[in-house]
């Protein structure tokens, strides 16, 4: 799922090639992906973007007259930017929203159809929406504190809750606990307030370092291959390698479709962290550190 960098870029990128232009075309090649029926969606046909705002991880367009359209991504939703008379990719093609200079484009790989667009009136209607998270770039330490001791959850939930905090997902999660030295299943309201003020500053200068490295990557250009698997992360998808600080093989632990990487030299004092498949099936032979790894 794009997170808070990747979907700067696109909110940065679809102000440029979109602000002060009218939609002359939407077209839906999945009928799933709109989710609304009123207000209808051609009510957006002719309407001048007025901007573009990011509520949580939805997009929306800013059509005037508190009139909205707003995406989500969702996992493996993407947004492409075509030239006029460009053809969109066949099958995973879900909605075109055409310009006179060019199209957007949303795609979704794979046979889930999670993506959505919604035609929205109303500002309180379209803030509806947002699950409530803090923006983590600038909420106040005090804040940050706050929100994270809230609930008692471990440190990769609590980050990635959208009712907590606001765009951080799995991949950017990782990248912040590993620079924090924190592990991902410390409980929030078991650290202390300096552990607390080390995750909030790593928080700010993960996201801000990427938000900058895709920036002068990405120049005027449109953001092509977002993913949530970079070349300079420090951990995450990089199971087995080493870590870039200490040199230790990067650990996971696997749930769902989802997995948590990390460094047990770094976060966890040595200690490997129990994946709930692995752990179950190799009982008295699961490595509890580092030194218990074959070689």
């Amino acid at each position: 799922m794009p997170e808070l960098p990747d979907l700067l870029l696109y909110q940065e990128a679809l102000e440029r090639r979109t602000a002060g232009r009218p939609i002359e075309q939407i077209v839906l090649r999945s009928p799933f992906v709109l989710r609304t029926v009123e207000p209808p969606l051609d009510r957006a046909v002719g309407c001048t973007v007025l901007g573009i705002r990011r509520v949580g991880k939805r997009l929306a367009f800013d059509l005037g007259d508190e009139l909205f359209l707003a995406l989500h991504l969702m996992i493996a939703g993407r947004l492409r930017w075509l030239p006029p008379g460009g053809k969109p990719p066949g099958r995973i093609t879900l909605a075109l929203l055409a310009f006179a200079h060019g199209s957007l484009v949303l795609t979704e790989a794979g046979t889930k159809r999670r993506a959505s667009l919604h035609v929205i009136r109303g500002v309180a209607e379209l803030n509806a929406l947002d699950r409530g998270g803090l923006d983590p770039m600038s909420a106040p330490l005090e804040a940050f504190a706050g929100r994270l001791r809230s609930e008692n959850h471990t440190l990769k939930r609590a980050l990635t809750d959208p009712r907590l905090f606001s765009g951080i997902g799995n991949a950017y999660s990782d990248e912040i606990l590993h620079a924090a030295r924190l592990s991902p299943l410390a409980l929030t309201r078991k650290l202390t307030d300096a552990e607390v003020e080390r995750l909030c500053r790593a928080t700010r200068e993960t996201l801000a370092g990427w938000i900058a490295r895709l920036r002068q990557e990405t120049g005027d250009g449109f953001p092509e291959g977002v993913t949530a698997f970079r070349p300079g992360m420090a951990v995450h998808g990089r199971f087995r390698q080493p870590c870039p600080v200490c040199g230790a093989p990067v650990q996971r632990i696997r749930y769902a479709d989802n997995e948590t990487n990390y460094c047990a030299r770094c976060q966890t004092g040595g200690r490997l962290l129990a994946d709930r498949a692995l752990s179950r099936l190799l009982k008295g032979d699961w490595p509890r550190s580092l030194e218990e790894l074959d070689p």
